[in-house]
């Protein structure tokens, strides 16, 4: 019962590849949970989805993901029972996200309506109900298991229940910090990055060049580089650069924008396609060069800085607070961030950063430090090693958090499963002949509608 709390998802890959291939399979209803039907394509689209995904396949997957959508049908039942009301823009935004993925993958709206063979308004209502349902499951699963506490004997009773042979064993982790300031770049240096950028402008609204080409050769943004700066973007995604978004809907499919700044630095950007909040556009990125004058002026800051640290003028989170620009140490106190908290193993830090903590102790702030950041950009950061553990087997003094976690999940799915158990009974349910066998659904075989 367990595996089917792991995985409550809608399909999407196999409803392309459907399309793609233009095949028509004769479909059937295969399950049937109250008045929530599962359909045979339902099992094939997810069993394809995990292949395209590069995931290990269980025997009998079949099996298994019928067991995870009757589950799922089972809750969005008693999720409308319930009232639990999944609001439209949420769906809307659900909606909006899995069509730019599409758009991603196959380059543009145009491309994707013509390999769905369908528009992207009938993508989106395709996929409504199952998203819809998605999320109703979700929602009723965190409403089973909302009051489900640990207590500090239970932590212990499932930690010494664990085989000693069976603790994993932890690799040194580092909780790390830091204050990161970027140089600016001189106004020589940007005016050349403009004049550059008008230069593009100007070649491609002449009919010299094409835009993707000259992306393709001379922007700096290695995220776009090798698909001609191109990006599937909408209106209201809160990640994008407002500037970017701003400048981006302003234009007609085909113009290209005036040169702007942006966080990242000056770009011009060409409308491909639009379709009211969603639009497929092409730019070019040009960040200004820094020189070893600008760098040198960050680090005098940064130097005077850490001696206020170290000498208490100044604490760590304000520093971070005041000074850092890094949009990320805003929201972490300047705490680097690993998986669900701030314990960090080698491998999941920048080989620069492992290196410059390597004559740290903890408590320790490192000097000022040149570094380049995953986007190329020149940055000097101060480095606070917070704490470092040595490597060991797991035990409640040191990994109590992580044993509780663990102990704490164990508790939700057996509330989970109970839930099941009561609730099976009290569903009208029909499930197909071809999976009698099916080990996994034997709770489900036994209360079959007669």
């Amino acid at each position: 019962m367990k595996k089917l709390l792991l995985l409550l998802t809608a399909i999407s890959a196999g409803y392309l590849t459907q399309a793609q291939t233009r095949k028509v399979v004769a479909d059937k209803i295969i399950g049937v949970v109250g008045d929530k039907i599962i359909l045979h394509s339902d099992i094939r689209n997810a069993i394809f989805d995990a292949q395209r995904q590069g995931q290990t396949l269980p025997d009998n997957p079949e099996c298994i993901i019928m067991e995870q959508a009757l589950a799922q049908k089972a809750l969005v039942l008693q999720a409308e029972k319930d009232s639990l009301v999944v609001s439209e823009a949420e769906i809307e935004a659900l909606l909006d996200n899995q069509v730019r993925g599409f758009v991603q993958m196959y380059g543009s709206k145009d491309a994707l309506e013509q390999i769905a063979g369908r528009t992207v308004y009938q993508i989106k209502e395709d996929f409504r109900q199952s998203f819809t349902e998605r999320k109703q499951a979700e929602m009723m699963r965190a409403k089973i298991v909302e009051n489900i506490r640990i207590t500090p004997n239970e932590v212990k009773d499932y930690f010494d229940k664990i085989p000693f042979d069976s603790l994993p064993f932890y690799e040194s982790e580092l909780e790390v910090g830091e204050v990161v300031m970027y140089p600016k770049a001189s106004r020589d240096l940007e005016l050349y990055a403009i004049e550059e950028l008008k230069d593009f402008k100007q070649q491609v609204e002449e009919g010299r060049q094409k835009f993707e080409t000259l992306a393709s050769l001379y922007t700096d943004d290695p995220g776009s580089k090798n698909t001609g700066g191109m990006y599937a973007i909408n209106r209201t995604e809160k990640q994008m650069d407002p500037a970017f978004i701003s400048n981006a809907f302003r234009l007609r499919e085909g113009q290209v924008s005036p040169v702007f700044k942006s966080k990242f630095g000056y770009h011009i950007i060409q409308m491909v396609s639009r379709a009211g909040d969603d639009a497929t556009v092409r730019h070019i990125l040009k960040i200004p060069a820094i020189t070893d004058t600008e760098v040198g002026t960050v680090v005098e800051k940064m130097d005077s800085l850490r001696t206020r640290i170290v000498d208490g003028t100044v604490g760590f989170g304000e520093a971070v607070n005041r000074y850092s620009e890094d949009e990320n140490s805003k929201f972490t106190g300047g705490m680097r961030q690993c998986g669900n908290g701030t314990f960090c193993t080698i491998d999941q830090l920048d080989k620069e950063l492992v290196l410059q903590l390597k004559d740290l102790n903890p408590g320790d702030f490192s000097k000022p430090l040149v570094y380049t950041d995953e986007r190329g950009k020149k940055g000097v950061r101060l480095i606070y090693l917070k704490s470092r553990t040595e490597p060991h087997r797991e035990n409640l003094k040191d990994d109590y958090n992580k044993v509780a976690e663990r102990a704490l999940e164990e508790k939700r799915y057996e509330t989970i499963e109970k839930w099941f158990a009561n609730k099976i009974p009290s569903f009208y349910l029909t499930i197909d002949p071809q999976f009698a066998s099916c080990d996994q659904l034997g709770l489900w075989m036994q209360n079959l509608a007669k």
